[in-house]
């Protein structure tokens, strides 16, 4: 795994009364330079709008930097609901940590250098 892929692995459901945590954790990752993010969900089965909030706007500050975030997903549920909202379209998803991460490295400038 390269050193400027940072992996955020999330163990709560993702509604209103978890939204903030995680933006803080997302935006301070950010905050430090770190620009290739994958989220891993593999423990989560509930996303709410909230949640799919606070990936919007945490993509929005990595683009800003020519950034990229992968999200990780095992939840029908989650992927389901991924999928109705078009979200799809928007992030990569991955079924494991290891092809988020592959597929990043091969975003992040420089890797194979």
């Amino acid at each position: 795994m390269t050193d400027s892929i940072s992996v955020a692995k999330v163990t709560v459901e993702l509604d209103v009364s978890t939204a903030g945590a995680m933006r803080k954790m997302l935006v301070d990752l950010v905050k430090q330079g770190r620009f290739f993010l994958v989220v891993d969900l593999t423990g989560v089965d509930h996303v709410d709008s909230t949640g799919v909030g606070v990936f919007i706007g945490v993509l929005k500050r990595i683009r800003a930097h020519d950034g990229a975030l992968a999200l990780v997903l095992t939840s029908d549920g989650v992927l389901r609901y991924f999928r109705w909202a078009g979200l799809t379209k928007v992030f990569p998803i991955f079924g494991t940590v290891d092809t988020a991460v592959e597929f990043l490295g091969r975003e992040v400038p420089n890797a194979h250098a």
